[in-house]
């Protein structure tokens, strides 16, 4: 089974750390982050454009975020892996207004969204990302609708806070990334769950 391999999809690796120095790890509070000159953007990106916009912005030296995730398909009888984006159509950028522009000169963005609450979107990213790296199989949610939020208290992915889905019978975790109004899911079981406050 041929497998392609992945991609660069969080440079630099310290982006989205709990707690790092540098210009790219800090927490920051959003005036802090708007007088630094960086600033998290959305990259809207053209159709199958994801990968190559993240390979421009390594080669630019700007930090990005591109979740992705494991795909099997059947390629004319022969079962390929390769890995997705999550989001379809989409890059997270933290960078400054020169690199939102050099970013746009790469002709693979249509357009670059301000986000207005930056640390509200890395808290986010930093949860997607450890959904990823648990292995657990995902599910792309759009148009997220309220629910329960709930935290996981055990297991690897023990500290996770979401939103409780029922689903054929099931009961799924939803992690949002509330800039998109879309999220993923990952099945869970009800004894590990607590509720939030």
């Amino acid at each position: 089974m041929p497998i392609l391999a992945k991609e660069v999809s969080l440079f630099p690796e310290s982006l989205l750390a709990e707690s790092v120095d540098g210009p790219y790890g800090n927490e920051l509070d959003d005036n802090e982050l708007y007088d630094s000159g960086h600033r998290w953007w959305a990259l809207h990106t053209r159709p199958r454009q994801e990968k190559s916009l993240a390979r421009e912005l390594v080669r630019f030296d700007t930090a990005f975020y591109l979740p992705l995730v494991r795909n099997k398909r059947i390629v004319r009888g022969r079962s390929v892996r390769s890995f997705i984006p999550l989001f379809g159509g989409y890059v997270f950028m933290y960078g400054n207004d020169d690199q939102r522009v050099k970013s746009l000169t790469t002709n693979r963005v249509v357009r670059a969204i301000e986000v207005a609450d930056g640390a509200r979107l890395r808290a986010d990213l930093r949860q997607v990302q450890r959904l990823i790296e648990a292995g657990a199989p995902l599910t792309v949610e759009a148009r997220l609708k309220p629910g329960h939020r709930v935290r996981i208290k055990q297991g690897s992915m023990m500290g996770l806070e979401g939103t409780v889905l029922a689903r054929r019978r099931r009961t799924r975790l939803v992690v949002a990334v509330a800039f998109l109004q879309r999220g993923v899911s990952v099945e869970v079981e009800d004894c590990t769950l607590e509720p939030l406050d």
